[in-house]
C-alpha cells in the first residue's frame, strides 16, 4: 500500500473552512494508523490551504521543499528516481508489445477469441498469453 507522505486539503476557506479542519484532523488519525513503513525518517502530516485566499500555500511549498531536500541528503531520492526507470523501461516494453501484437491482423483476431474463451473459464488466462505470444513469435 502507498501511504502519502503529506496530505494537503484544498477548499480551506469560505463556508468550507470547518469542513477542511475536520477533514484534516479525520485523515491526521488515519495516517497515524497507516504509517509508511518505507520511510521512517519522515512522518506523514495533513495541512489545509485555500487557493482562493492563497493560505496555507507558503507552508506547504515549504514542507515540500523540506521533504525533498531531506531525501536528496539520505540518497533516497536518487534511489528511487533509479528504480522509476526501471519501471518506466518495462513500462515502456509492454507497452510496445501490446502495441506490436495487436497491429498484426491474425494474431489480433486470435486475441478477440481467447478474450472470450478466457472471460468464459474455458482457457485459462496464462495458456491464453502463451498460444498469443507463440503465434505471434511464429508468424
Amino acid at each position: 500500500a502507498v501511504v502519502s507522505t503529506q496530505s494537503t486539503g484544498t477548499k480551506a476557506d469560505g463556508n468550507l473552512k470547518t469542513a477542511a479542519r475536520l477533514a484534516k484532523t479525520e485523515y491526521s488519525r488515519a495516517l497515524r494508523l497507516l504509517r509508511s513503513h518505507s520511510d521512517d525518517s519522515w512522518t506523514p502530516f495533513v495541512m489545509t490551504v485555500s487557493s482562493l485566499s492563497g493560505e496555507g500555500l507558503g507552508e506547504v511549498w515549504e514542507e515540500m521543499c523540506e521533504y525533498k531536500q531531506g531525501k536528496v541528503a539520505n540518497g533516497q531520492f536518487l534511489e528511487r528516481r533509479r528504480r522509476q526507470r526501471l519501471t518506466w523501461l518495462w513500462g515502456h516494453v509492454q507497452d510496445y508489445l501490446l502495441d506490436t501484437l495487436t497491429c498484426d491482423p491474425h494474431v489480433k483476431e486470435l486475441m478477440a477469441r481467447l478474450e472470450q474463451n478466457v472471460l468464459s473459464g474455458r482457457v485459462m488466462p496464462g495458456a491464453a498469453a502463451k498460444e498469443i505470444l507463440t503465434t505471434f513469435l511464429n508468424r
